[in-house]
């Protein structure tokens, strides 16, 4: 029998053969037919219980398998794999237009929404049947028939395009390399770059030392080779990634999306697709976010422009170098901030080791949230580097089971992301606990040394810990209300507040110790680790600011007049614009954020839960990192509660008042 249908609890992936995927999901979509038939021929009067929550339970076993593939497909993929999501995205985005436009269930949903002032519901409940009734209604639900198959046709267009979109930059990201066989271009590399670059060339059978596109192996690069042409070639090939004149070039298919999007936003009664997607954001309106940006790139640029101006003239004094290009910003300011501060990222990596590292988060998280993390070794995985745990309260509760992948390889994406195989929910009176995981691509051990992470990579594993937290902690009744459910400019709370501990002595006193004399983090580093946060603040917040103005351009207007991505782009990037612009390069056709993953009008959201995450973090400096109270709080009014209100009223209830952006502006020394 088809592993992926049989009951299983943790996913058996050594059992799952790639054949099994499309009969697995053909027949779960079956099966969560069957479940709407049920709800939809009940000749009972639709109540909460027959309709919404029966709703909101059905198509379990579709998620729980569809969960299985698209993780492995961002994680552990390969051609076969690519080939089936492109046969069975449009299966499920003809599913998810079934019961969208399902006119009887939509009727029974709305007879229940229609008299939910007397049912007498908790907020849970509340929010439950409103977003009910809203995904049927943001999905075309009161359309006219002729609309309602409009509407599908650009759903299946668009389910495919963002796959392809995903398809062209992993091509691209993969066809380039730099192999280089003289030492001397080498110089200024860190032991560490040079050691992976080597173990690359071998797994190609190359001579010499191999870099790529891969982070692990592009930012080191950037940050520290001399070799000025060298980094230049580097930048230029990352930059223009599905910008080129082949096959992968993305940029026919980036305005095509933002047409479809916009036609969708419309016919649903719109006026563009960021009204859209707004309505269900903690921001609420387009008009509201450029507001917001504009508020902090006020506050920033002035900031930024000098900064920059500091690190040209460093540049020019260093090397004589007239004009900054993109590919020297990390490179100079990886030497100004040495010598402004004596911090060397190679410095601090000793003191980051990953299984150090991995036992600090978990033992913060014990502090905080009496949360026990223990290596299990009994359950089944998709490649030998992942790890295992089971996570227990104090008191030995059986909470989660948590999934973690570090290392890159062939079939992974970039990058570092949060996911789940299975969501908690209340079930039968059962608290069905969840099943968490977080993927990275930190470097991997050599023959010589274990993995060691940048300070940078230390907080990235704190940010998709933080995350996983929100799964992991989630208690709420209804599987579509938990953990991360909520919306998308308050999910970063949980993983961007968490990252603040990385600055705190007493936080990095748990795990920053020497990988070979076990020496404890020297606090004048520390303090440096502090001081260096804010620098360059303004560069940085010009440069999140700057996405974030691209996407609500892409997104905030009518897009049918763009004939040019790179024009269009260029305007966009006109008030926050620093480097002088270079030809070949393109962000749009890459940016896989907005275009790919589920971003799109959504990327304001980093500097928006920067403000929530300063703010709430002001509060633990206030009690004590790791007070008690003040923890319970967060996790009682945050972590745990998942959808289940709005996030403001959360929020309130947390913090006793609504954030500002002072706390952010004072950390990031911009006041």
């Amino acid at each position: 029998m088809n592993p992926l249908l049989k009951d299983f609890n943790t996913a058996p992936f050594s059992k799952i053969l790639n054949s099994d995927y499309k009969p697995a999901i053909k027949k779960a979509i079956e099966i969560a037919k069957s479940e709407i038939d049920e709800i939809v021929n009940n000749t009972d009067v639709p109540t909460f219980e027959n309709t919404t929550v029966a709703l909101d339970f059905s198509g379990e076993k579709l998620n729980k398998i569809t969960s299985i593939f698209f993780n492995l497909n961002s994680a552990e993929t390969n051609d076969e794999i690519q080939k089936i999501a492109q046969e069975i995205s449009p299966w499920l985005s003809e599913f998810s237009n079934d019961i969208n436009l399902n006119k009887d269930l939509f009727k029974k949903v709305k007879i229940v929404f229609d008299k939910r002032e007397t049912l007498d519901l908790t907020p849970e409940q509340e929010m439950l049947l409103d977003k009910q009734y809203k995904r049927f209604a943001r999905n075309g639900a009161n359309l006219k028939e002729t609309d309602k198959s409009k509407l599908r046709e650009i759903d299946a267009k668009l389910s495919k395009l963002s796959l392809k979109f995903g398809e062209n930059v992993l091509a691209e990201t993969n066809a380039f390399e730099m192999h280089l066989t003289n030492e001397n271009d080498l110089a200024g590399l860190p032991e560490s770059a040079k050691e992976a670059a080597k173990e690359v060339a071998k797994t190609k059978n190359k001579e010499g030392w191999v870099f790529t596109l891969d982070y692990p192996s592009y930012i080191p690069f950037l940050t520290y080779a001399d070799n000025r042409e060298l980094r230049k070639e580097m930048a230029i090939a990352a930059g223009k990634k599905a910008f080129q004149d082949n096959e992968f070039n993305n940029e026919k298919t980036v305005l095509e999306i933002v047409d479809l999007r916009h036609q969708r936003a419309n016919l649903l009664g719109y006026k563009t697709h960021a009204h859209f997607v707004l309505e269900e954001r903690m921001a609420e309106t387009p008009e509201k976010v450029i507001e917001f940006s504009n508020n902090l790139l006020e506050k920033a640029k002035p900031a930024a422009l000098k900064e920059f101006e500091n690190l040209e003239n460093f540049a020019k004094k260093l090397d004589g170098i007239d004009q900054l290009q993109k590919w020297d910003g990390a490179y100079y300011s990886e030497k100004l901030k040495k010598e402004l501060f004596d911090l060397d990222q190679e410095l601090l990596k000793p003191y980051f080791k990953l299984e150090n590292v991995i036992d600090g988060v978990f033992e913060i998280a014990n502090r905080l949230y009496d949360l026990k993390f223990e290596e299990v070794f009994n359950i089944d995985k998709y490649h030998e580097d992942v790890k295992t745990y089971g996570v227990t309260d104090t008191n030995g509760n059986f909470i989660s089971i948590f999934y973690a992948d570090f290392h890159p390889r062939k079939g992974k994406r970039n990058g570092a992301w949060m996911t789940s195989y299975k969501s908690q929910q209340i079930k039968n009176g059962v608290n069905e606990r969840p099943q968490i995981s977080i993927v990275c691509n930190f470097t991997k051990p050599t023959e010589t040394k274990p993995s060691l992470l940048t300070f940078n990579e230390v907080t990235t594993l704190f940010h998709e810990f933080g995350h996983a937290l929100h799964g992991i902690l989630a208690n709420t009744t209804y599987n579509s209300l938990s953990g991360t459910s909520v919306s998308w400019d308050f999910v970063e709370l949980p993983s961007q507040v968490l990252e603040n501990w990385c600055y705190e002595k007493e936080a990095l006193e748990l795990f920053a110790k020497h990988y070979e004399t076990g020496e404890i983090i020297p606090m004048k580093y520390v303090e440096k680790i502090k001081e260096s946060a804010s620098f360059h603040e303004g560069m940085q917040t010009l440069r999140q600011l700057s996405f974030g103005l691209l996407d609500m351009q892409w997104h905030g207007q009518n897009p049918s007049d763009i004939s040019s991505v790179k024009e269009f782009e260029n305007n966009a990037f006109s008030k926050t614009k620093l480097y002088p612009d270079v030809a070949e390069n393109c962000m749009s056709t890459a940016f896989s954020h907005i275009f790919q993953g589920g971003y799109s009008a959504g990327y304001y959201s980093y500097k928006w839960a920067e403000v929530l995450d300063a703010d709430a973090f002001e509060y633990f400096l206030e009690e004590g990192i790791f007070n008690k109270e003040v923890a319970t709080k967060f996790k009682e009014n945050v972590l745990s509660k998942g959808g289940t209100e709005k996030p403001m009223i959360l929020y309130k209830r947390f913090r006793g008042k609504e954030p500002k952006p002072d706390a952010l502006l004072k950390r990031a020394g911009l006041i």
